[in-house]
């Protein structure tokens, strides 16, 4: 009997974890894996609305649900404003609990988004599903009060990479409960598949023109929302030393400030264009703002870098490797998870920016040595980072916190992981019952609207 899983949409803003969820809800097999989702109906003007996406995939079950407000405000709730957010929380949640019971829904699987994994894990608490926190960050004192407490009441959590799963474990989360399971981008969707050299050629001169690039120029390139941990900084003063022997070479910077993430606030473009002028490449860089045309602008890059501070999977490098640039990061975090050094790029050691400039300049001056590199790239991840291997590895979680796992065959999972094998039942685990549907007791009304009450309170500090 196929594990019915929900899944929890509750942001408007269709982002990088939002991309890898739809691919779960699209991909996930059927034999295996019923799926549902409750998603938001709420329209911003010009973003992609994640409810229209989930509507397009023809066999998911949507429920759209109003999650009321987020949960990340800075001001304190006064004790009326505790009542009525925890009313309407409430009347969500039991809505939400009686869709779960009608649907037999033995997992809730949400990200790391402070209502997708609280609300989830409260779901859990209420009908005795099992609740999965698929975190696309890395664990750090930063994060809101309500997602550390889902954390700790989770049956399970998923990590993006190796790395950023051991930063949950080194965090004091129990190991047997937290699985690493890499990203994968949708190789199906004509968005990464360049198609024929000639048409590439075409799409590539086109972008080069409009951005005032000359044709035969080498250009670096970095996709990144903008702030300190991108790596910006330390790109542009290793191009600062390599711009002397390569004059023509260009970087294209894409993005838009992150005041949010970016310490102290402010404008980092602006920091960035200060740097630019005291390195005297001013006329190297060029910012393009946001775009929405990624793959086009892949496409006209030489290299991609980014050389981002303990990056926890990195999702532009393998989009990068699909179309076929050569990347360049630092040897650290999700990178080293992803590129295959001296393969499919080159990884720079100790965060030195020498060592850094010495590999962008290897691939500046050897076309040859880029288009192996990006060949190489291509395959690598056509054999390890598809949808089917994903939700290979997802499911394979699903099974294992049902108590029935099943590991998967090498072939199956062309990255192995160490955790997908069955956890050994705990004195006082829940008992399933054989469609793996929780024995568990329900939690009762009067102790999920203190849970409410009391998470709701916690919600001031992120």
């Amino acid at each position: 009997m196929p594990i019915r899983t929900l899944f929890m949409q509750s942001q408007s803003f269709f982002g990088a974890d939002t991309e890898l969820q739809v691919q779960l809800m699209r991909y996930l097999d059927r034999r295996e894996v019923e799926v549902f989702v409750a998603c938001t109906g709420q329209r911003k003007a010009g973003q992609i609305v994640i409810i229209d996406r989930a509507r397009e995939i023809s066999d998911l079950q949507v429920r759209e649900t109003n999650f009321g407000p987020s949960l990340t405000w800075s001001a304190p709730l006064t004790k009326s404003g505790k009542v009525k957010l925890g009313m309407k929380v409430g009347r969500m949640l039991f809505g939400l609990a009686a869709y779960v019971r009608r649907n037999r829904i033995q997992i809730i699987h949400g990200t790391e988004k402070p209502r997708d994994a609280c609300y989830g894990v409260l779901l859990g608490k209420m009908t005795g599903a099992r609740s999965v926190v698929h975190m696309h960050v890395n664990y750090g004192d930063w994060l809101n009060r309500n997602v550390k407490w889902a954390l700790r009441n989770s049956d399970a959590i998923i990590g993006v990479s190796r790395f950023s799963a051991q930063t949950i474990i080194d965090a004091g989360y129990p190991e047997k409960k937290v699985f690493p399971v890499l990203n994968a981008l949708d190789l199906a969707s004509e968005r990464w598949n360049p198609g024929e050299k000639s048409d590439a050629d075409i799409s590539k001169a086109a972008v080069r023109t409009e951005l005032g690039i000359p044709t035969d120029a080498p250009v670096i390139g970095v996709i990144a929302r903008l702030f300190v941990y991108k790596g910006h900084i330390d790109l542009f003063n290793a191009v600062g030393m390599i711009v002397r022997d390569y004059p023509a070479l260009r970087v294209v910077v894409v993005g838009v400030d992150d005041n949010k993430s970016h310490p102290g606030g402010g404008s980092f473009r602006a920091e960035l264009q200060e740097l630019a002028h005291k390195l005297g490449i001013t006329k190297n860089i060029i910012f393009t703002g946001f775009r929405a045309d990624i793959p086009q602008l892949m496409n006209s890059f030489d290299i991609y870098a980014m050389p981002s501070i303990e990056e926890p999977f990195g999702m532009v490098f393998v989009e990068a490797m699909a179309m076929r640039k050569p990347v360049v990061a630092w040897a650290e975090g999700g990178p080293l998870e992803i590129v295959v050094p001296c393969e499919t790029g080159l990884l720079a050691g100790s965060r030195n920016v020498r060592v850094l400039a010495d590999a962008l300049a290897a691939l500046v001056r050897d076309p040859k040595l880029r288009e192996q590199y990006g060949e190489a790239g291509r395959r690598r991840v056509e054999t390890h980072f598809t949808s089917a291997r994903m939700c290979a590895d997802v499911t394979a979680v699903y099974r294992t916190i049902l108590g029935h796992a099943r590991p998967l065959q090498d072939n199956d999972k062309p990255i192995p992981t160490d955790r997908t094998e069955k956890i050994e039942k705990q004195p006082g685990s829940r008992a399933t019952t054989d469609d793996g549907a929780s024995g568990a007791a329900a939690a009762s009304p009067r102790a999920i609207s203190t849970d409410i009450a009391t998470e709701m309170d916690r919600s001031t500090n992120q």
